[in-house]
């Protein structure tokens, strides 16, 4: 399989200005930003999204996981209930920054979890992209998620709960 390459996608989170800065330099509105010890939480329109019209996120820096739902736009609906991307997410006092490594866990509550994109991550260490540590730390990451999650009959706020971390989501606004 060809696997396109691109750089680690990168974003801000601008807590003062209330704004989310994506991969490709687009800023957006944010509704709601909350933090707690153990993360961020955002909630945003996602507009000219065919796919979805919403998403709501945690950043969780001590796990190397961004938790997101993706509220979907009828006819594009997915079975998941979590999409869990890997990397690195760093606090600040008025804004966080991400940088992603490629992986991503697509968690069926109750289910099972698959792992995404590994071809992504062994191209992008390949070609110097990511270091091998950090395409190593990835790797490290998204197995001991795999293992929690297959511990706590996937369901990532059981999972979660067991840290001291509790997740709340708001939905789209009505």
């Amino acid at each position: 399989m060809l696997v396109s390459i691109h750089p680690p996608k990168n974003e801000t989170f601008d807590l003062a200005a209330h704004t989310n800065t994506d991969p490709k330099g687009v800023v957006r509105s944010v509704d709601v930003y909350t933090v707690r010890p153990w993360g961020l939480y955002m909630a945003r329109p996602t507009p000219g999204r065919a796919q979805f019209h919403y998403i709501e996120c945690w950043l969780l820096p001590a796990l190397d996981l961004r938790a997101t739902v993706f509220h979907f736009n009828p006819g594009h609906e997915r079975d998941q209930d979590f999409y869990l991307d890997v990397g690195r997410y760093t606090p600040g006092p008025d804004s966080w920054r991400s940088e992603d490594h490629y992986l991503d866990l697509v968690v069926r509550t109750g289910v099972a979890v698959t792992v995404d994109d590994v071809d992504e991550l062994l191209t992008a260490v390949r070609h110097g992209l990511l270091t091998p540590e950090t395409g190593e730390h990835a790797i490290r990451t998204a197995v001991a998620t795999v293992d929690a999650l297959a511990g706590h009959d996937y369901d990532l706020h059981r999972w979660l709960a067991g840290t001291g971390i509790d997740l709340t989501w708001r939905g789209p606004p009505r």
